[in-house]
């Protein structure tokens, strides 16, 4: 069998798991926890970066730390992840989605601006399969309207938009480091805060409401409850889990833009052909090979590859099934102007086997079994 994905392990997360444990510091912002900010925040040159429980809490905080109040709006793409949506709804939005670009699978930047009120709050862009938004116009419109942007940056940890990290750009970004991700502690996040002004409420927000932060940096004698928090730390050991993949952070990246690249390279003869569409990315965007994907002509054509895929034992899947047509979502959300390519494209898409150590040899038979489903 060809699994779609195994979670990333490069030999010494069991080692620092069990310093961990020996250094009977197993809660959360330990040693690893520190290593791990540090190093996010100097490859990324991010002003501030806080481990979180996973990519969730980190829109959870996000959303809280941009002031939502009940009856604002957020515009947001259907084709994500619900976690991007709870978000807000928990902070009591109304989410407003827009229609996405078919060739990146981004929020559309040109139909965003029509979709603003006056009660309109934040901007939402997601980086879809670790490929930016067209983070400049984003930018643009929300300076304008005096909007906050958040970049739900979960599958972009490596990637960059015209040279900046990706959750660098807008007001905050978030990460996700869930096995399903390029760097991962098996459930954990991170939230990424670019305004200075932001971090120590922060700070606060993530150590249940209380100045703890400030107590450990010796600049109160004591620590007390300030604001509203919750508890949003991942444990030690999680944390020295990912420490160990973020000194292989560029090892592993190489390794997965090469299979990439062999999914690329061998594909192009059936799209040649009119039998699929590849991935696009824009010019401007470095992608860190988080998925490859294909897409087929229509629905039928997408369930009929699925099949033979799954007889095969090749791991093949789809993606989302778009917010907007989801009873939550028809609960707390409109979707602004007309469905041209959410869910088209949506219903059209596979992804195909994508991790950490995937052998060329299983590239290559997910590879020859595509093609030769399509001859």
């Amino acid at each position: 069998m060809i699994p779609f994905n195994v979670p990333p392990m490069v030999g010494n997360e069991i080692d620092y798991v069990k310093k961990a444990i020996e250094n009977h510091k197993i809660c959360g912002d330990g040693p690893f926890t520190k290593l791990c900010s540090k190093w996010l925040e100097e490859r990324f040159h991010a002003k501030k970066v806080l481990l979180t429980t996973s990519g969730s809490t980190a829109l959870d905080m996000a959303a809280i730390l941009c002031d939502i109040n009940p009856g604002d709006e957020v515009i947001l793409p259907s084709f994500t992840f619900s976690s991007t949506a709870n978000a807000f709804v928990l902070a009591g939005a109304k989410l407003v989605f827009v229609d996405i670009r078919p060739d990146t699978m981004n929020i559309d930047e040109n139909k965003i601006e029509a979709a603003i009120t006056e009660r309109t709050k934040v901007i939402v862009p997601v980086h879809y399969a670790g490929v930016a938004c067209e983070m400049e116009t984003i930018m643009d419109i929300a300076e304008r309207h005096n909007l906050m942007v958040v970049e739900d940056a979960a599958q972009g940890v490596m990637s960059t938009y015209r040279g900046k990290a990706l959750g660098t750009i807008g007001d905050f970004g978030c990460f996700s480091f869930h096995e399903t991700k390029n760097y991962s502690m098996g459930e954990g996040g991170a939230i990424l805060i670019n305004n200075e002004k932001y971090i120590e409420r922060a700070e606060i927000l993530r150590e249940k409401g209380t100045n703890r932060s400030k107590f450990f940096r010796g600049q109160v004698d004591k620590y007390t409850w300030v604001d509203f928090g919750d508890s949003y730390l991942p444990s030690e050991m999680n944390a020295a889990y990912l420490y160990a993949q973020l000194e292989n952070a560029d090892r592993i990246n190489k390794n997965r833009l090469d299979s990439w690249k062999l999914y690329w390279d061998a594909l192009e003869c059936l799209e040649k052909d009119g039998h699929i569409e590849r991935p696009y990315v824009p010019s401007e965007c470095k992608h860190n090979g988080h998925m490859f994907f294909i897409k087929c002509k229509n629905l039928d054509e997408r369930t009929r590859l699925l099949k033979k895929m799954r007889e095969l034992d090749i791991g093949c899947v789809f993606h989302y099934v778009p917010l907007h047509s989801a009873p939550a979502g028809l609960k707390y959300g409109i979707f602004f102007g007309e469905d041209v390519f959410t869910t088209k494209e949506s219903n059209r898409l596979v992804r195909l086997p994508m991790y950490y150590g995937i052998t060329a040899t299983d590239v290559q038979t997910t590879i020859d079994s595509l093609v030769e489903f399509y001859s």
